[in-house]
């Protein structure tokens, strides 16, 4: 199941459902034609296990068939975030290729990290499909890119063993970690990867069911179509049951958090010579399963 936050044209924001990958089902509007509670927000869904199996009890009885009042077509609307996280846990240097051209190029340790780099992005941060990337040239001159599969959680988590760390997970979708290279400061990455608009985020979220095993998916990135990352979730260097484990150590994870999973090879620091964002650009991510996150680049 693919939820996702959208707006209809001068409409306010709600809950959605995709179907047959083109049309986007409302919600609430869908709940009210058939006598169905149903929430106008995603986290809601995420939060809570009943209103998530009520909804699979509606779409179940429905068989594919919506009332025409509550179907919108995808080409119509704007999509947003599918939610505001209350947190996002981003992780840094996570593939050993990544790991490698960062120590190259952004001064890292070149040894593999023997835990979890982790950071945090603000919700601030956070937009959708389609919404511009911020590119302010008196902050920084150095915007970079970096695809990674985002981890929505759905369950409280705390001091969760791998082994149990996948059952606290709602499902997956895409996030772009935004950096600005020329912003770190003295090895503190929040003020670099936290501005407005660093965290592109959607276009929803796909349940965990429907992903199977979400440590064997291809994704890539493209800047104004030409490919500049591609890889797969299998060369993670900390799985994402083991980054719950180590996170939910010291750090409640609570429903509709993110986990920002890393990234792989192919930065616009480490591309020969360095290649950044700019005002025009099109930042385009594609994950296997999930979909895609495209976002245009302006100047502010």
């Amino acid at each position: 199941m693919k939820l996702m936050t959208f707006a209809p044209a001068n409409a306010t924001e709600r809950a959605g459902l995709l179907h047959n990958e083109n049309l986007i089902v409302d919600l609430h509007a869908f709940g009210t034609a058939t006598g169905v509670e149903l929430a106008d927000n995603v986290q809601a869904y995420v939060s809570s296990p009943e209103m998530m199996a009520t909804l699979r009890q509606a779409v179940e009885s429905a068989k594919g068939d919506y009332p025409e009042a509550a179907v919108h077509s995808l080409d119509q609307v704007a999509l947003r975030a599918p939610l505001r996280p209350t947190k996002i846990v981003g992780v840094g240097l996570n593939y050993v290729e990544h790991v490698a051209e960062s120590s190259r190029t952004l001064d890292t340790d070149k040894d593999l990290p023997s835990r979890p780099v982790l950071f945090s992005k603000p919700a601030t941060a956070v937009v959708g499909h389609g919404e511009p990337i911020r590119h302010d040239g008196t902050m920084t001159q150095e915007l970079d890119w970096e695809c990674e599969l985002a981890v929505v959680i759905g369950k409280t988590a705390s001091q969760v063993s791998a082994e149990d760390a996948l059952d606290y997970v709602f499902g997956y979708s895409i996030i772009n970690d935004i950096s600005a290279r020329d912003q770190r400061r003295s090895g503190q990455w929040f003020f670099s990867k936290g501005q407005d608009s660093y965290a592109p985020f959607g276009p929803w979220i796909v349940t965990a069911d429907e992903i199977g095993d979400p440590q064997n998916l291809n994704f890539s990135l493209h800047v104004n179509g030409e490919e500049k990352q591609n890889s797969n979730t299998q060369h993670m260097l900390f799985k994402i049951a083991d980054l719950i484990e180590d996170i939910s150590s010291g750090v409640t994870l609570e429903p509709g958090d993110v986990i920002a999973t890393g990234s792989a090879q192919g930065v616009g620091a480490a591309q020969v010579p360095p290649q950044y964002l700019q005002p025009g650009d099109t930042v385009e991510l594609t994950i296997e399963k999930i979909g895609q996150l495209i976002n245009p680049v302006v100047a502010v």
